[in-house]
């Protein structure tokens, strides 16, 4: 039987855009720990959201560069389920996590990175952006990341948007997709419509495949 694709909300700064989130069918929540995020989350205000959220629900804790040290007390913190690294974080620096990582690349990086990384590696396929680092709103060439999802074990970002989700999913056929500013009204602040077609669509198209 084939696995429930992501379904994956990122950049949750309150407990109603969380609740909605879940409602619609989102299957996975993303907090941003990076400091220099317009969707920062401190790991107090995640551990209040985390501890109502349901147990089928994966909350996803984001970070940049943070010292595997500084992960550690997070996850311990907060009860963060998976980690999403958008940095140059090495493989072997989270040797000691016991939760699944998501490991953000572009599709410039793929080739070197799924070198330095084990094989079954959860990927994260996102645009380019130094600064901002993910939540930039820009597509990123879907054709390629067919390319990589056909081997790999792909979540797809980068610009997706109710409306045009469907389409992603049809031509990369990933194993989830992520999504932040394409459902939001203002960084960190969810609409609630947005959120709820971005699900019903993007479950419509995994239906299909």
């Amino acid at each position: 039987m084939t696995p429930d694709p992501i379904l994956k909300i990122c950049g949750i700064t309150r407990l109603v855009d969380a609740l909605h989130a879940v409602r619609e069918g989102a299957t996975a929540l993303g907090f941003v720990f990076w400091p220099d995020s317009p969707r920062r989350i401190s790991p107090e205000q995640a551990r209040e959201i985390i501890a109502v959220l349901p147990s089928e629900v994966t909350p996803v804790g984001v970070f940049v560069n943070e010292p595997p040290d500084g992960v550690r007390d997070v996850v311990s913190t907060t009860g963060i389920k998976a980690v999403q690294l958008h940095g140059d974080e090495v493989a072997h620096d989270f040797d000691f996590l016991e939760c699944p990582i998501l490991r953000s690349v572009t599709l410039e990086e793929m080739s070197e990175r799924s070198r330095r990384w084990p094989a079954g590696t959860t990927w994260l396929l996102d645009a380019a952006d130094r600064v901002r680092r993910g939540g930039t709103g820009v597509p990123i060439d879907w054709s390629r990341a067919y390319a990589v999802a056909r081997h790999n074990k792909v979540v797809l970002a980068g610009g997706l948007t109710p409306s045009n989700v469907e389409e992603a999913i049809r031509t990369v056929q990933p194993f989830g997709v992520d999504v932040s500013s394409g459902v939001e009204s203002s960084p960190g602040i969810k609409d609630v419509e947005k959120v709820a077609s971005f699900v019903t669509n993007a479950r419509r198209a995994f239906a299909l495949l």
